[in-house]
């Protein structure tokens, strides 16, 4: 599954709401800050969580350095 997501690292809390009215994608809101890489571990870590997978199963293929990112879960 190929999902696009936009990330708001620094959030007061951690959410998931879908994106836009057509609900292409995901907009995460996420309390790590977006250094050394603490906002990718925990959108790994949420999303995870929200599809009940393994984080293995989770790949970050677009936007490591930028909040609009394409992620790949595997074996859905």
């Amino acid at each position: 599954m190929k999902i696009e997501v936009k990330v708001i690292p620094g959030a007061r809390r951690n959410a998931i709401l879908p994106q836009g009215t057509q609900g292409t994608g995901l907009k995460v809101y996420l309390t790590a800050p977006a250094a050394d890489g603490k906002a990718n571990k925990a959108l790994v870590e949420i999303l995870a969580d929200h599809y009940r997978v393994r984080k293995q199963q989770i790949e970050i293929i677009k936007g490591l350095k930028s909040r609009h990112k394409i992620i790949i879960i595997s074996d859905i």
